[in-house]
Parts: structure tokens; sequence; C-alpha cells
């Protein structure tokens, strides 16, 4: 009686079939994330490119095809200099760094504070004011600008540096971010420290906040990118161009006609690069912080 028996053939890791298949999905996904990356630069390649070119007529041809990516012609800085001799830039800058850091450090200080209130100690209401939070996340600000706009007006804040700050220094979401955050560091570094006689601020300022470099580069980051942002309501509440921000000055350069869009580029892209610099140093921070706060509840 014959005796058969079935091999079955597995792929050994070892083998050079294995490799390439590897190799080859690895260099697949890596073509789908630079093409995905493409897709999200193409407005960025446009806007640098164009701001670069000192010809007009040649800008205006080549916004309709592929050569609007390409830098060729005439190249220099020709349209960032008219952007100067046309407005107050320097004005429009300082007024943009100093209402954003001013609110944005402002924001870590307080948010933090009440974030760490929340999930550290424990006090009547509190519960009540975590929902409240999250509750309010869903609200849009401009559902609100109208009740705040007259109450701005009635204490005389109009046109000012305050007006554009104050009412954004606390944000929900922010708490929200630095709740999830507090509440995976182990308690038992404030008993510690309670022990050695620390008070709930001294836990605060020596223990939680060295800790937390990731989420405050976190929301710094995001808060940074809206407040940077900002149109409707400093378009609301300022009037000239002693307080305005960028985002209301580059709709009053694109309004004028002429439109000179070598020019336009080239105010769309000094707004875009502080952006661009501040995600790329905080950039490790922020991944990380998003990461842990997916995984810690």
């Amino acid at each position: 009686m014959m005796d058969t028996s079935i091999t079955i053939k597995q792929q050994s890791p070892h083998s050079l079939n294995y490799h390439f298949k590897k190799s080859l999905n690895l260099a697949g996904r890596y073509l789908i994330l630079i093409l995905i990356a493409l897709f999200f630069l193409f407005p960025i390649i446009f806007m640098f490119v164009n701001s670069i070119k000192n010809n007009e007529t040649q800008i205006i041809r080549d916004m309709s095809n592929i050569r609007a990516f390409i830098p060729y012609g005439e190249l220099g800085i020709k349209n960032y200099i008219n952007v100067f001799e046309q407005m107050p830039f320097g004005r429009f800058m300082f007024n943009s760094v100093f209402i954003v850091s001013s609110t944005v450090l402002g924001g870590l200080l307080v948010n933090s504070m009440l974030a760490y209130s929340l999930s550290r100690l424990r006090f009547k209401g509190r519960q009540f004011i975590l929902t409240l939070v999250i509750a309010l996340i869903i609200i849009p600000t401009e559902s609100i600008v109208i009740p705040l706009l007259l109450m701005v007006n009635r204490i005389g804040w109009l046109d000012s540096y305050q007006v554009q700050i104050v009412p954004f220094i606390a944000d929900a979401f922010s708490i929200f971010l630095f709740y999830q955050f507090f509440i995976g560091l182990p308690k038992s570094l404030d008993e510690a420290a309670t022990i050695d006689g620390a008070s709930p601020f001294q836990v605060y300022w020596r223990i939680i906040i060295p800790l937390s470099k990731p989420v405050f580069a976190t929301v710094a980051i995001l808060q940074y990118l809206v407040r940077w942002g900002d149109f409707l309501w400093p378009l609301m509440v300022t009037r000239g161009y002693e307080y305005r921000p960028l985002p209301v000055a580059i709709q009053q350069f694109f309004s004028q006609d002429p439109k000179v869009w070598g020019d336009i580029f080239a105010f769309a892209s000094m707004i875009t690069i502080p952006s661009l610099v501040i995600f790329l140093i905080f950039q490790k921070w922020f991944v990380q912080s998003v990461a842990s706060s997916g995984t810690k509840g």
C-alpha cells in the first residue's frame, strides 16, 4: 500500500519572493502618501511659484495650465516689494502676531489650569462643568458673534487689541484636549508631591506642566492656526488700519482694482509662511500628543 502525503509549501520569510512583495507593498504605500501630500501641496506650490513671477501677463496666461507650477521667466521679489509699498503690511503683521501670541499664551495658561482642576481635583459641580465644556465644543463661534459684538460695543472695546484677544482666551476644545492628556498622567506623582507639602498649584506648575509639553504644543498649534486665520470677528470690531490683522488686510488688498495677481500671491505667501514655520517647529510634539490623546481615555 502506497502512502501518499501532500506537502504544503509555505513561503519562507527569508525568500527572495517574500522580500520583493514586501518591498512592492511598501513602495505602493509610499506612492499613495506622496500623491496625497502633493494633492494638498498643489495650492501652496501654485501660490509660491506665482508670487516670484514678475511678469503679470505671464502669471495670468499660465494660471489655466501646468506652467503655473513651474518657476520660469522673469523671477524675483518685486511682487513682495509692491505689497509693502501699497499697504502698511508691517503694521498688519505686528497686529496679527501680537493678537495671536497674546491669545495663545493666555489660553495655554487659563485652559490648562481649568483642565487640571477638572482632571485632578474633586469638587462640587465638577461633572456639570465638564459636561458644559464638552457641550460648548459644538457651538460655532459665528452663532455668538452678534451678542458678543453688542457686549463689547457697550463697554467701548471696539477698535482695540483686547476685543480680539480676551473673548477667545478661554476655549472649550483646548480645555478638553488638556483634560484628555492630564487624566492619563499617573496620579501617584500628585500624591507624592502632596505628601511632600506641595499645594495644588505647585503640583500643576512643577509636575504637570513639565510632563505635558506635547499637549501644550498641540494646543498652541491648533489655536495659532485658528486665530491666525480669524476674519469675521476682526472685520466686525475694527474699522481702521491701526488694529486690523492680516486676514482682513488681504481681503481689502484683493478687493482693489485692477487686480495684480502677482502681488496678491505674494501677500498670501507672507501670511502662509509663519504658519508653516510654526508647525514644522512643533510637529514632533503635535504628532505625539495626537497619538496619545487617541489612546488615553
